[in-house]
């Protein structure tokens, strides 16, 4: 076959995937049913559907015929029983939002911040995997009281990740502050968790050595508490690609600072 039509064949064989959220202006039985049918005479499939709010339906979309996209646009503008809200290739959020029925909490004045609350931790767990499974250099801090489950939702977003975790500082079962790496441990099969409390108070230069390799490794680095990083280190807010902020509940705030009087060493002796 002609090396021309192969790589035609290549390229129709492939899907594209797009993400459409519309909100219902009226309620009644068979809007679906007119969009899925609408949808198919266009050759377009629904990967999942969902609600992601009260009034609102996500469905995740395919199709080889991506032109197709803007005539169902077009079409779904002149339905008066729904509004399109979102038409456009799928991002994480939305791909979170259609597995688990609603969105995550996302700052629009801190584009780097998402925000959850400890029922959330599976919701969390699954974003946080998805970041993990993302190729090269990533660095994601967790903000969050003692006992809220940073730590643990860290480790299992790893292995849903099919990554390996090392802990460099970490209180989960013993202190635990690395001053050196095996050569196996430098791969990007590894999430690196760095507790920012726990090397703040270690001024061992190698261990700050070992903090400074990992930094540059195309692998993936989550630090527990980025507020103590960013003040003992030469690392800055600018440096994170992520933020995710973990509460008890929606109301809590969140201390950046450990106690200074009794029991201090409290805020180390957690998860």
């Amino acid at each position: 076959m002609d090396n021309r039509f192969e790589e035609e064949a290549g390229r129709v064989s492939e899907f594209e995937q797009w993400y459409l959220e519309y909100e219902l202006n009226v309620n009644r039985p068979g809007i679906l049913g007119d969009i899925a049918s609408l949808m198919g005479m266009l050759h377009i499939s629904i990967v999942t559907i969902n609600g992601v709010d009260h009034q609102r339906r996500g469905m995740l979309l395919q199709t080889k015929q991506p032109d197709q996209i803007p005539r169902l646009a077009a079409i779904l503008k002149t339905m008066t029983t729904i509004d399109v809200i979102k038409l456009r290739k799928p991002k994480l959020r939305d791909r979170i939002a259609i597995r688990h029925g609603r969105y995550i909490d996302h700052s629009s004045g801190e584009i780097k911040t998402f925000r959850f609350v400890r029922e959330d931790l599976g919701i969390l767990v699954d974003f946080m995997a998805e970041l993990c499974k993302q190729d090269g250099h990533l660095l994601i801090g967790v903000r969050g009281m003692p006992r809220v489950g940073k730590t643990e939702s860290i480790v299992a977003a790893s292995v849903s990740a099919n990554k390996k975790w090392l802990f460099l500082s970490s209180t989960l079962i013993k202190q635990t502050v690395r001053t050196s790496l095996f050569d196996d441990e430098r791969t990007g099969d590894y999430v690196y968790i760095i507790d920012a409390l726990v090397s703040q108070r270690h001024f061992d230069e190698r261990h700050w050595q070992i903090l400074r390799e990992v930094m540059r490794l195309p692998a993936t680095k989550i630090v527990e508490h980025p507020d103590a990083f960013v003040k003992s280190s030469e690392y800055t807010w600018d440096d994170f690609d992520y933020i995710i902020e973990l509460r008890n509940s929606t109301e809590e705030i969140i201390v950046t600072e450990p106690p200074r009087a009794h029991g201090a060493n409290d805020w180390f002796n957690f998860e």
